[in-house]
């Protein structure tokens, strides 16, 4: 397959629709952050256990992806994408209904499901689409669609809460769920690349699965029962037996659930850890900052909404600009500006907690996002530079998940931090204590991004 040479008006709209379909997936699932303390109340559920329509969508959405390194070479575009948003319908009127929190949690994975293709599905179609001349455009448009939609959700998600109902979130995407369809049907095309003989790893995906899911139950125990229960350490000797498993079986096994042979290369893994930890730390004060603002500053739901939009509108104008310095300078002063940005950010926040405003807040998390989207977008298009086409798909797909895993792991331990504290202080000293200790774990791993991008440029100037 040669590469393309320019980008046709239905290539376009085909990618809008998947894109707009990952966007509302994402959007809710940050809309759902503000309604915690509503849900908490109206429900009858636990912070640690109403998370989980975080922290259980992520994980099964990274579950999908992980799968999607063959489904996107077995199947072609256009039915994958139906199939998305049919079920991302089918789970936005369920939650919408919802009467108790099983049945509303039931519709949210049900989405995770969608968004689990449609993500990967849209950067296939620009790394498959899209000359590499105009790489870093598109996929700094799609990280865009990847990383506004967590910042707007808190403001979409406060405003229809505070004015109607938390229900309202499900009621304004049915309508454009319905519209998307339409779009992606007739503008979607394309054959699958196939899998010839190769079948798929049911065996690699349960491990990557249980893996999974015992990490995020390893840190949900720790906000139950404290970091130093025989719970919590009983979970991590399991979650240390399901990664060396699942590594052997990745390293030896016939089946191959991804192409890990990709990770061998060593500019790659570095880039996808840049990639993992910036959305690690998106998603992490996605959840962290609107808690603190209602639990601490008093602030209602719609005002803690409304507290992200600055940074979201930043990031939005942000994304595109350094999609194409990309494309005319590379990646590595963007990759260096973002860390430190992020860096920056994030002392602030520690350093200012006691001090927290509502407008502050807003003011240092615009800062964040200019470090994120700055980086966020350049990582994952230098990463589909490393490989040849074929492996493209398992690229995508391990960025993709490893993005996904990211917001759940990192809502799971921000979590696990705040009730930790929670359990031996009051709701709103251990959430002002807890965000101080999740504020200086997202500094320290902005300063571990930075010396990976560092790293790949003394790796480079071997090369040369």
């Amino acid at each position: 397959m040669s590469e393309p040479s320019t980008v046709t008006l239905k290539t376009k709209l085909a990618i809008l629709s998947v894109g707009l379909l990952s966007f509302v997936g994402i959007l809710v699932e940050t809309s759902m952050n503000v309604t915690f303390p509503t849900l908490i109340k109206t429900m009858g559920v636990s912070l640690d256990t109403v998370q989980w329509l975080t922290t259980g969508y992520l994980l099964l959405t990274t579950i999908v992806m992980s799968t999607t390194a063959y489904v996107l070479k077995r199947f072609n575009p256009k039915p994958l994408f139906l199939f998305a948003a049919l079920v991302c319908l089918l789970g936005g009127i369920l939650c919408w209904i919802a009467p108790s929190f099983p049945v509303l949690l039931t519709g949210r994975l049900l989405q995770a499901i969608a968004t689990g293709i449609s993500i990967p599905l849209m950067f296939q179609l620009i790394f498959t689409n899209v000359p590499r001349s105009k790489l870093g455009t598109y996929t700094g448009m799609a990280s865009v669609i990847v990383s506004l939609a967590p910042a707007l959700g808190p403001t979409y998600g406060g405003v229809l809460t505070s004015i109607w109902s938390w229900r309202a979130i499900f009621v304004g995407i049915v309508p454009i769920l319905a519209l998307l369809a339409i779009l992606g049907a007739i503008n979607i095309s394309g054959e699958a690349l196939g899998v010839g003989d190769k079948k798929f790893d049911f065996l690699g995906a349960f491990l990557l699965a249980v893996t999974f899911t015992s990490l995020l139950f390893t840190f949900n125990n720790a906000g139950t029962h404290g970091w130093l229960s025989l719970n919590f350490g009983g979970w991590c000797l399991w979650s240390i037996v399901m990664i060396a498993i699942m590594v052997t079986y990745a390293l030896k096994g016939r089946r191959k659930l991804i192409d890990y042979s990709i990770l061998k290369l060593p500019v790659l893994r570095l880039r996808l850890f840049n990639y993992f930890g910036l959305q690690f730390i998106n998603i992490g004060l996605s959840f962290v900052l609107p808690l603190f603002a209602q639990t601490v500053l008093g602030a209602s739901a719609m005002m803690a909404g409304l507290m992200m939009l600055p940074g979201a509108i930043v990031g939005a104008i942000t994304g595109p600009i350094a999609g194409k310095i990309y494309d005319k300078q590379g990646p590595t002063m963007l990759l260096t500006f973002s860390a430190i940005m992020a860096s920056v950010a994030l002392i602030l926040f520690w350093l200012t907690t006691d001090h927290f405003t509502v407008v502050l807040i807003a003011s240092i998390y615009a800062l964040l996002r200019i470090g994120f989207n700055t980086g966020f977008g350049t990582a994952i298009s230098d990463g589909s530079t490393r490989v040849p086409l074929p492996q493209k798909s398992d690229q995508n797909s391990m960025f993709s998940m490893m993005q996904q895993y990211a917001g759940s792991i990192g809502t799971s331990i921000m979590s696990a931090v705040i009730s930790g504290y929670e359990i031996h202080h009051t709701t709103v000293t251990g959430t002002v204590m807890g965000s101080k200790l999740d504020f200086i774990l997202l500094f320290i791993l902005a300063i571990a991004i930075l010396a990976s991008v560092l790293r790949v440029k003394r790796l480079e100037a071997a090369q040369h």
